[in-house]
């Protein structure tokens, strides 16, 4: 991973690595005002529910440092309607609104403090932005850490979607788990859902394992049940966009049957998430909001049309997995098991 990174901020810009255009093409776009960086994570330049957060704290940044205020109020204007705005982009992964939480309390406080200036302030939410993002790629080890134990040696491990580096400020999730049981000395080998519509996992997940070397295989979506049955899979490892208290986990679309493969064949089945993932307070799956996204990203690859056109589509970006089917959730503070309105409970009790 040292030869590319997912976002960062640069020279009063954010910088980011266009994931549209993976594997083709490794273009990085600059980022120059809060509504590129919101039209940015709309259109999938920038995904995963960590990489999002990230982008939307370093948009808030850019408000700051862009605003052309005098005083403290000035920029607490422009920044609370930057936020008002980075909140609209996508409902729901909630790392989304953890940042901007941040982000406010952060400029909040600044603005408040004795004695602040305009410049302060700005330096303040841009400090506390890039502290964020450097804050993810330590979280994304920990996790990665804390989940090797749940891998062992000469795993063949399914995935879908895309929770790698490519999801986060570095390292990733679930594929962070990965990463970290290599660099344990652990022989493993990933199987990646193709993940329709929008392809993450032939186009994201095989090219990041590639890239450092981990045996990875794409199949398409329908394949999983094939090769778990005939017990081609050793465990399941996916991330996930938000996780209720009850451990009801929202993750990209086609995971819940993935999930049902799995305990139907006996097979674990493991969410890789941060804290900032889980959202005590959503008490369940019910209660999260799915994504519904355009037609183009079904009716088009590659910017080719594969269907007739005129035929209705339905795109809901994600499903929900209950928490009767994930084996363990493992975060930055540890792995948790059911039941996970405790256990997720604990994790955050712990200092």
């Amino acid at each position: 991973m040292s030869d590319w990174f997912t976002l960062r901020w640069a020279d009063g810009a954010v910088e980011l690595l266009d994931q549209r255009r993976l594997p083709a093409e490794e273009t990085y776009l600059t980022l120059h005002n809060v509504e590129d960086v919101a039209r940015a994570i709309e259109d999938l330049a920038v995904r995963g529910a960590p990489a999002i957060g990230c982008a939307a704290a370093l948009g808030v940044a850019l408000a700051a440092a862009g605003s052309p205020a005098d005083k403290p109020e000035g920029v607490r204007i422009d920044c609370l309607a930057a936020i008002e705005r980075l909140a609209r982009t996508r409902p729901t992964a909630v790392n989304l609104f953890w940042a901007l939480g941040r982000m406010r309390e952060v400029l909040e406080h600044a603005c408040g403090a004795e004695g602040a200036d305009a410049d302060a302030v700005r330096a303040e939410l841009v400090q506390q932005a890039c502290a964020l993002v450097d804050e993810d790629v330590a979280i994304c080890r920990a996790l990665g850490a804390a989940g090797v134990e749940l891998v062992p040696d000469g795993a063949r491990i399914l995935t879908h979607c895309n929770a790698g580096a490519l999801a986060t400020a570095g390292w990733g999730t679930a594929l962070g788990v990965v990463r970290s049981a290599v660099a344990a000395g652990r022989r493993v080998e990933v199987l990646a859902d193709e993940t329709r519509p929008f392809l993450q996992g032939a186009r994201l997940t095989a090219w990041e394992l590639a890239r450092d070397d981990i045996p990875v295989t794409v199949i398409t979506d329908n394949m999983a049940g094939h090769l778990i049955a005939r017990g081609e899979v050793d465990l399941v490892l996916v991330g996930a966009d938000r996780i209720a208290r009850n451990g009801d986990v929202a993750n990209k679309i086609g995971t819940y049957t993935v999930a049902l493969l799995a305990r139907e064949h006996a097979v674990p089945f493991y969410v890789a998430a941060p804290l900032s993932t889980i959202d005590l307070e959503t008490p369940d799956g019910a209660a999260i909001p799915i994504e519904e996204r355009g037609p183009a990203e079904v009716t088009h690859i590659g910017g080719q049309l594969v269907m007739p056109e005129g035929v209705p589509v339905r795109h809901p970006a994600f499903d929900v997995t209950p928490a009767a089917l994930v084996s363990a959730i493992v975060t930055e503070r540890g792995i948790a098991r059911a039941p996970y309105a405790s256990s997720l409970q604990v994790l955050f009790d712990t200092a």
